[in-house]
């Protein structure tokens, strides 16, 4: 993928930042990355007001199924900032900010667009609901690479393994 102007790339932070902590940081903007989908969303988006409005004939209910079908895809239209230090994870969306400690997450799995931490050592079904689930931003590799040096780091030390 070729970056485009208005995009953050991932950084590597080194020297005196990386002392004070902070290491990894990038910005994921689901909506500019694939311009012909966002426009489909958006559509899709619209259509849904538009049919409850004639199925209820209710400006009200209406109003309230745009506000439900936006706000359930904010992390599509606003940007996630991550922040990856040495002691946490930091995630803030528009709304809210989430810091986690690298001790909270045991296992990892990254798929093509990002990469779910984990609380589990296995697979479990609540991973979705208690995991964090990272996304990716032209920086796959690193993040990865990152990622697994904390969590395989914190449970050998946890585990009497050296690294």
């Amino acid at each position: 993928m070729t970056e485009r102007p208005d995009e953050k790339p991932a950084t590597t932070e080194s020297g005196s930042a990386q002392e004070s902590g902070s290491v990894l940081e990038w910005t994921c903007h689901p909506v500019r990355r694939r311009p012909l989908v966002s426009a489909l969303v958006t559509l899709f988006l619209i259509l849904v007001v538009v049919m409850v409005y004639f199925s209820v004939m209710s400006m009200l209910l209406s109003a309230l199924a745009a506000v439900v079908m936006f706000a359930s895809l904010a992390k599509f239209y606003f940007p996630t900032t991550y922040h990856l230090t040495n002691e946490r994870v930091t995630v803030k969306t528009m709304t809210h900010t989430l810091h986690k400690d690298w001790s909270v997450y045991r296992s990892c799995y990254p798929d093509k667009n990002g990469i779910l931490l984990s609380p589990f050592l296995a697979p479990s079904r609540l991973e979705n609901f208690r995991g964090l689930y990272v996304m990716f931003w032209n920086n796959r590799d690193e993040v990865i690479r990152f990622v697994r040096a904390h969590i395989g780091g914190a449970n050998a030390r946890n585990q009497g393994v050296e690294v």
